[in-house]
């Protein structure tokens, strides 16, 4: 069963639009034309290189029948691919090394719901020193983070204050990592330290929270929703307090790609504007995670 994503009104109104100058209203740019515009080199090869983890259903996973990529971005990639008349190549790779790949030229693109944030931007750390060349990013979709604690919520779980003294498994490299970091800080001021398990993959620490090793998993909304449906293991786990952090999904690209990243914008603006995008957030059920245009680096 697929999960409908439940997202506050201000997400797509201040986050998306602040700045960005509203809906597109160009002439529509087909895909020939967009094509052109690719640099030589990739147009030539007429494959899109997309990295992705596929251990983050339903936005990035495989399909359990077919064992092929599966899920939203998927979906978004291939419809991409198909409207710029270029093959897509799904890279499964671990969620860490999606960035670090496409700024070595490795990957054109990482579409595994990377959240867009203006560290990532500028390859900067929580204290602002820089360590990477950091990434630009296309925005398509709005999320946040939630706490998936086991069913019946036996620790009370509501808020992060609720963890200091136990014990949060998060996936290696995300946002949640992040969070969950800061919140080591606020535990010790506390006195009960905070402990942090940090996993290749999402499964692995929801596995933690099951075995009740861990207090709670941090991840995106629609995992943890998706997560939490009858034939997912609603038996076993629930989402607790409300919804932190909310952000935007971020089509990766290098930064000395200019040219792709503006391509791959105008493209996006198109499935808007012609209802393909629509179709695959409602095939998905993540309508309400839709924004009305593309933004470049629109996360904060």
């Amino acid at each position: 069963m697929r999960i409908r994503i439940l997202v506050p009104a201000i997400g797509v109104g201040t986050l998306l639009l602040a700045g960005c100058g509203g809906i597109p209203t160009a002439p529509p740019v087909t895909g020939p034309a967009l094509k052109a515009q690719l640099p030589k080199a990739l147009r030539s090869a007429g494959v899109l290189k997309v990295g992705s983890n596929l251990n983050y259903a339903p936005v990035d996973f495989k399909d359990p029948s077919t064992e092929q990529p599966a899920g939203l971005d998927v979906d978004l990639a291939d419809a991409l691919g198909d409207y710029l008349g270029m093959k897509v190549q799904i890279v499964d790779e671990p969620f860490d090394q999606l960035i670090p790949d496409v700024q070595a030229g490795k990957l054109d693109l990482a579409m595994s719901a990377v959240i867009d944030t203006q560290e990532r931007q500028l390859g900067t750390d929580d204290n602002g020193n820089r360590t990477n060349p950091g990434v630009d990013f296309v925005d398509y979709f709005i999320t946040g983070t939630s706490m998936l604690v086991k069913a019946g919520n036996p620790l009370s779980v509501v808020t992060l204050d609720n963890l200091c003294g136990r014990t949060i498994a998060v996936q290696a490299g995300t946002i949640q990592a992040e969070i969950a970091g800061r919140q080591v800080a606020a535990c010790q001021k506390t006195g009960q330290a905070l402990k942090i398990d940090q996993f290749p993959t999402d499964a692995q620490a929801l596995a933690e929270v099951a075995s009740g090793a861990a207090a709670a998993d941090l991840n995106d909304y629609p995992i943890a929703a998706y997560n939490t449906e009858p034939d997912r293991g609603g038996s076993r786990y629930q989402v607790a307090g409300a919804m932190m952090q909310t952000s935007p999904y971020g089509i990766t690209v290098n930064k000395s790609d200019g040219t792709l990243r503006d391509v791959i914008s105008k493209a996006l603006d198109q499935l808007i504007r012609n209802g393909d995008y629509d179709k695959i957030m409602t095939r998905w059920n993540a309508r309400d995670g839709e924004v009305p245009a593309s933004t470049v680096n629109g996360g904060f």
